[in-house]
């Protein structure tokens, strides 16, 4: 194994994964594709968003990038935990319970990833968002709560998206400009 992979390179892959699995979970969710279910993206779920991403964490723990390391490797144990545990074998209060935990893991990353660009936070924060409404629909057995949870899991992997092709094309990855404060100028 090649030790001279950079944080970037597993950071972008980390968000590429991330963004693939988010997708295929938030669409799943909305039922906008015909024929397609959340169950469906159970397999991208285990091995894309939960070996993958959990594998990549890792590399970048190792590359010393804790705050990628600590986002991938704990929402890889999320999708692998969510994909092999079953929807049919657990009640829905058991899943709900379930999607709450990992909200509150999502909104840590959220809140911890001061380094991060924020649309890397924002990623973290609509994931929070999407799980926090999906543990609501499952305890109320809203199917319709279930598909703006999907919706805005959908947009959180877009985001995602966008992030890591906006690294490898060398895009803006900020928002332009600050808003001016003490200290801060409108130049920046």
């Amino acid at each position: 194994m090649d030790n001279d992979v950079s944080a970037g390179n597993t950071t972008t892959v980390g968000h590429l994964l991330l963004a693939t699995t988010l997708l295929a979970f938030g669409l799943g969710h909305t039922e906008v594709i015909g024929g397609v279910t959340a169950g469906d993206a159970v397999p991208p779920a285990v091995y894309v968003g939960g070996i993958a991403l959990f594998v990549v964490g890792l590399l970048a723990l190792r590359d010393h990038d804790t705050s990628a390391g600590t986002a991938f490797s704990a929402l890889g144990a999320f999708w692998f935990t969510w994909g092999v545990g079953g929807t049919e074998t657990v009640s829905a209060d058991a899943e709900g319970l379930f999607l709450v935990l990992f909200a509150l893991v999502a909104l840590s990353l959220a809140l911890g990833a001061s380094a991060a660009s924020p649309l890397t936070r924002g990623v973290y924060g609509l994931l929070f968002l999407a799980l926090l409404l999906l543990a609501v629909a499952r305890f109320g057995d809203s199917a319709g709560l279930a598909q703006i949870a999907g919706w805005i899991a959908a947009v959180s992997g877009l985001l995602a998206w966008y992030v890591a092709t906006a690294a490898l094309a060398h895009w803006p990855a900020a928002l332009s400009g600050r808003a001016a404060g003490r200290g801060v100028t409108a130049t920046g």
